[in-house]
């Protein structure tokens, strides 16, 4: 697979600001089944850099990333209105073999 866009070098720190936690809820933990495991990331943070940043943290091979931007609930609390905050969220596609173990940590 020829890879189109140039890969950041990002230092261990960047890494680290890049993957913020992993999401750990029901359909997350059906998405291992099919290899895939998925991350919190900043609302900035690029496809190429959070393959650069799974890739270094977790020394696997990443096939693809698909990223979702969440835009946050506005909700009330005792007549004030208030709004969470918008998040983004990476779905990871491990090439055949490789796997990642989030309950151990990095």
């Amino acid at each position: 697979m020829k890879r189109y866009f140039s890969v950041p070098d990002l230092t261990k720190e960047d890494m680290y600001k890049v993957i913020l936690s992993p999401v750990i809820t029901e359909k997350a933990t059906i998405i291992t089944e099919y290899n895939q495991v998925s991350f919190s990331v900043p609302l900035s943070a690029t496809k190429p850099e959070i393959r650069a940043a799974v890739e270094g943290l977790f020394d696997v091979k990443v096939e693809s990333v698909n990223t979702s931007r969440l835009n946050g609930k506005v909700k009330k609390f005792r007549g004030t209105v208030g709004k969470r905050k918008d998040t983004k969220k990476a779905i990871v596609t491990l090439a055949e073999g490789n796997s990642i173990d989030i309950t151990t940590g990095v």
